[in-house]
């Protein structure tokens, strides 16, 4: 017998509240939406440069931030949004110069 309670509405959707209302990053509205991984990246990296809230590197938020969403999307991310995911993260590493 599982203890598992079922979840209210309200928590339905936590990640999209973490990912709209981030403590740690101010997004630009629909970012994970570009079709380019540039720009995906160059965005994420002016949030998290310009953030006063992070406790980690500019480059360490903008990364988390990025998995947080892909994880979060999980099966319902189309093949496609997650290739230009994934390829945002190489370009983060880039415009960072983590190469």
């Amino acid at each position: 017998m599982s203890t598992r309670k079922k979840s209210s509405g309200k928590n339905k959707r936590w990640s999209a509240r973490v990912t709209k209302h981030s403590n740690a990053l101010d997004l630009e509205p629909e970012v994970f939406r570009s079709r380019s991984p540039r720009k995906i990246a160059i965005s994420l990296k002016q949030s998290a440069e310009h953030s006063k809230r992070r406790k980690a590197t500019p480059f360490q938020s903008a990364m988390s931030m990025l998995n947080f969403y892909i994880n979060r999307a999980g099966k319902n991310l189309p093949k496609s949004r997650k290739r230009t995911l994934e390829r945002a993260k190489d370009e983060l590493r880039d415009v960072f110069g983590r190469n």
